[in-house]
């Protein structure tokens, strides 16, 4: 069967492209990884192996034009089979890696990711980041991923974004529905 895409839909082409893309990057990240990433200076270090965990979701923000894959560890992938989200289990990480959308040259309809802008994570710890909800907070800048912070404290500045989200245990994410992956 042909479909076109005035069969499909412009939007749900573009959500599916925009998908298969930002999966295929996440699982190319790994490029800048060749040198020491230094850890966050709140101690958590940069996940190894984080660039072959499954996706959990994608997301764009208008509002500064960013295009968002949401990665998840083992206990992150099996809280989502089994709908255990609120509270995710102790073990869970997430990563969000983001980049600045661009125009696909080939296709002015089509958003694509451009340059990474960081790599964030989550790390689930109710005991150890009881502060500030059970969660840590790390984020790493750019292609050459440059901890952000001066201090342990730039934590506080992560936990404030997500107060809102508290009835969803602090997390913006809703994992996307994906038959017959997860």
């Amino acid at each position: 069967m042909k479909m076109t895409v005035s069969a499909m839909g412009s939007g749900t082409v573009k959500k599916a492209a925009l998908a298969v893309l930002v999966l295929l990057l996440a699982a190319g990240f790994g490029y800048s990884r060749n040198k020491k990433i230094e850890p966050a200076p709140n101690g958590i270090a940069l996940p190894a192996g984080f660039e072959a965990w499954r996706l959990v979701s994608v997301s764009l923000r208008a509002d500064n034009d960013t295009i968002r894959a949401i990665l998840g560890n083992k206990t992150a992938i099996k809280a989502v089979k089994n709908g255990k989200l609120l509270p995710w289990p102790d073990g869970t990480v997430l990563a969000k890696l983001v980049w600045k959308q661009k125009t696909l040259e080939a296709w002015p309809s089509a958003t694509v990711p451009g340059d990474i802008v960081h790599a964030e994570f989550m790390v689930k710890d109710s005991v150890k980041y009881a502060a500030t909800g059970g969660w840590g907070f790390a984020r790493w800048l750019g292609p050459e991923l440059k901890p952000y912070g001066k201090e342990a404290g730039f934590a506080q500045e992560c936990f404030s974004c997500h107060t809102p989200m508290k009835d969803s245990d602090y997390v913006f994410t809703r994992p996307a529905f994906m038959p017959g992956t997860l």
